[in-house]
């Protein structure tokens, strides 16, 4: 059988319906973009930390719980 204009892109057309309906691989994709956004909290988390007014009012937050 030889392919005719007409069935050559309906096999086409199959065969990218069926690669968009795979979802194989979309819970790892997934998870890396939460790994990404953690990792991008935890920078943040850290330059903040970092600041003198950050450790300066955790220093105090600390001394008045010790001072109790």
């Amino acid at each position: 059988m030889t392919d005719t204009p007409t069935t050559r892109p309906d096999r086409l057309g199959a065969r990218l319906r069926r690669r968009m309906q795979d979802d194989r691989g979309s819970a790892t994709a997934e998870y890396a973009v939460v790994i990404l956004a953690a990792v991008a909290f935890a920078g943040v988390l850290v330059a903040v930390m970092r600041s003198g007014e950050v450790q300066d009012i955790l220093t105090e937050l600390v001394r008045g719980a010790l001072s109790l």
